[in-house]
């Protein structure tokens, strides 16, 4: 069986397929007209967020039976045109589900504690014990937005840190344990006071995070993103972020991560809020440790195994 690689990937990668008997090109530069011109040669290919894959792709790919994608969100899958098809989909969350728990748990502390703004007035020559006192994370209940690998990663270090954890997610139920309680949109309102979004990009969830949604909080939030940009809309934050609703906010993903191509209006928002005391931004890096770059090749290669021993079978 033959793969197409069209994204960078950890190293490990290649002798990993090829002990499982599969035949891997590396193109990580390849372009998107490139890929589409190959891509009839192969039953496979492994992408990061190179390009979509869509129904110009599926039709210029006749083998195609799998797709691997390293990483968590599956976004850019045309989900329906592939099921169509019978093309299988990995994905590998169990893969970064620490990384991302440990970039949460990091953001929520620097901005309990702040961190960050006492860090840059010391540097400015300003010694503000007062200005900096910090408030402790023990104690607080943590309100997740989605109870999948990255919501149990994150419950499971809050929890551990003396926390209460609350989750609501629309299509999970029962699912309170040890490290969570299951509860409705309106007690997540109610009781939350930090706000962690775990939602993949849907058309469902795109801007659902509005200012409608913000203004149901009953307390003021801390609030944290390390989804998806698209799921959280940054106006309506700002708007709460200046009325006090939202305290502050750690973001590791934004509407349009292309910062040096933001439409005038995208433009406006963006200096609103990189000028904004108050907000913690991270490059999309929260799954993308040193330890998740190869773990996410490791679920990857034992799922795509499992799938081979099916068909042999």
């Amino acid at each position: 069986m033959r793969c197409l690689i069209v994204d960078k990937m950890h190293d490990s990668i290649l002798p990993m397929l090829e002990s499982i008997g599969v035949d891997a090109t590396y193109r990580p530069d390849a372009t998107r007209p490139e890929i589409l011109k190959e891509i009839d040669n192969y039953e496979g290919i492994i992408i990061r967020s190179k390009t979509t894959i869509d129904q110009e792709f599926i039709k210029l790919a006749p083998q195609l039976k799998w797709i691997a994608r390293a990483g968590a969100g599956i976004d850019k899958l045309d989900i329906a045109a592939i099921e169509q098809r019978g093309i299988s989909i990995f994905n590998a969350p169990e893969g970064n589900r620490n990384a991302v728990a440990e970039h949460v748990l990091g953001m929520i502390l620097n901005m309990l504690n702040n961190l960050h703004k006492g860090d840059l007035e010391i540097r400015a020559g300003v010694w503000d014990r007062e200005g900096n006192r910090g408030s402790e994370l023990a104690g607080k209940t943590v309100g997740l937005l989605g109870y999948g690998f990255m919501g149990m990663a994150v419950a499971r270090k809050m929890r551990a840190l003396g926390c209460r954890v609350i989750a609501f997610d629309k299509y999970k139920s029962s699912f309170s344990d040890e490290y969570v309680q299951q509860v409705t949109m309106p007690e997540l309102f109610r009781e939350t006071d930090i706000f962690s979004i775990h939602i993949p990009l849907t058309k469902e969830t795109k801007a659902l995070v509005d200012d409608n949604y913000l203004s149901n909080f009953e307390k003021p939030i801390y609030l944290i993103n390390t989804a998806r940009g698209e799921v959280l809309r940054l106006d309506d934050l700002l708007t709460h972020l200046a009325n006090g609703k939202v305290l502050g906010a750690g973001l590791d993903v934004l509407e349009n991560e292309k910062i040096n191509q933001l439409s005038p209006a995208q433009q406006v928002t963006f200096n609103h809020l990189i000028k904004s005391g108050n907000v913690l931004l991270s490059p999309h890096v929260a799954g993308w440790s040193f330890e998740s770059y190869k773990r996410i090749n490791e679920v990857l290669i034992q799922k795509l195994e499992n799938y081979l021993k099916s068909f042999t079978h």
